[in-house]
C-alpha cells in the first residue's frame, strides 16, 4: 500500500536515516533525502536507491537549523509525485557536556535541529495530508526521551519534547482521515556517531575495539548487541501501513527492554 507514496526522511544520508530511506524505497516509495556528507557519496546513495527500486529519489541539503531552508526542503519534496505522504523526523545533533558547561550556542542549535525542525516540517506537511486524507508522521525520539543520562541535556530534552509534539499532533489529527503520528524510541544503535564514540573509548582506556564495544553497551545497560538500523526501519514501515492506522500518539521503545528496567542493576 506504500507504493507511489512520497517519504521525506531527514538525516537520511547515513545511519538510521539511510536505513529508513532504503526501506521506504524498497517498498515503492519515492524518497527525499536530506543530510550532510560528501557530495559524491550522497549522489551515489541517491542514484543507487532510484535504480535499485525504480522510484524517484531526490536530495536536498537544507540546514535544519534554518527555517527558510526547511521550507525550501519541504517545497522540493512536495513537488515529487502528489506531495509528501510520509514524514520521518530523524535528523539530530548531539553534544556531550554537563549543564553548567554547555555552550549556549550549541543548545540553541540542538533545539533548532532536534525539535523546531520537526515542528516546522509537521506544520508544513499536515495541510497536504489532510487534503489527501492520508498521512504518516514518524518522529525518532530515543530511550533518552523516556529516561535520562548525565551529560546529555540537549539530547534528553529534545527527545523528550518530541514525545510531546507527537502526542499534540496525534490529538489534532485523530478523526481527520487516515493520518497518524507516532514516535519510536530506540536504544543504542550502531551508527557512524556511535562508532566514533566507541573509538574514543578504546583510545582513552586502552581497550581493543571489541572490548570497547562491549563496555559501551554495558555502560548504557543494553544487553546483547546494538539494535540494527534495518530493524528500526521495519518498525517505521509498519507504522505507515494500513495495519497501524489505529495507532497514533504512541511512543514505541525498541531498546532491548532498557526503558522497562531502569532500576534493575543486573541489566
Amino acid at each position: 500500500m506504500l507504493a507511489g507514496k512520497t517519504a521525506l526522511v531527514t538525516g537520511s544520508t547515513r545511519g538510521l536515516g539511510a536505513a529508513a530511506a532504503k526501506a521506504f524505497a524498497a517498498s515503492g516509495c519515492n524518497v527525499m533525502l536530506n543530510g550532510f556528507g560528501e557530495a559524491a557519496a550522497i549522489e551515489r546513495q541517491r542514484a543507487e536507491l532510484a535504480e535499485a527500486h525504480g522510484v524517484t529519489v531526490a536530495y536536498h541539503g537544507a540546514d535544519l537549523a534554518k527555517p527558510a531552508e526547511i521550507e525550501a526542503l519541504f517545497r522540493a519534496a512536495d513537488e515529487i509525485a502528489s506531495g509528501v505522504d510520509i514524514l520521518v523526523n530523524n535528523a539530530v545533533i548531539r553534544h556531550f557536556a554537563t549543564i553548567d558547561a554547555f555552550v549556549p550556542a550549541d543548545w540553541d542549535r540542538a533545539i533548532a535541529v532536534n525539535l523546531s525542525a520537526p515542528f516546522h516540517l509537521t506544520r508544513l506537511a499536515l495541510p497536504g495530508m489532510r487534503k489527501r486524507g492520508w498521512g504518516r508522521i514518524v518522529n525518532i525520539s530515543s530511550v533518552l526521551g523516556i529516561g535520562a543520562r548525565s551529560g546529555r541535556v540537549d539530547y534528553v530534552t529534545t527527545k523528550t519534547a518530541l514525545l510531546g509534539l507527537t502526542r499534540a499532533t496525534a490529538a489534532e489529527t485523530r478523526g481527520e482521515g487516515n493520518i497518524t503520528c507516532n514516535a519510536i524510541c530506540p536504544g543504542s544503535v550502531l551508527t557512524p556517531n556511535t562508532e566514533i564514540k566507541i573509538a574514543e573509548l578504546a583510545k582513552a582506556e586502552g581497550l581493543s575495539p571489541d572490548a570497547a564495544r562491549r563496555e559501551y553497551l554495558k555502560r548504557r545497560k543494553q544487553p546483547g548487541d546494538f539494535i540494527a538500523p534495518a530493524r528500526i526501519a521495519e518498525l517505521m514501515l509498519f507504522l505507515c501501513r494500513d495495519e497501524a492506522r489505529d495507532m497514533t500518539g504512541g511512543a514505541l521503545p525498541i531498546d532491548t527492554g532498557r526503558s522497562a528496567s531502569w532500576l534493575d542493576e543486573d541489566t
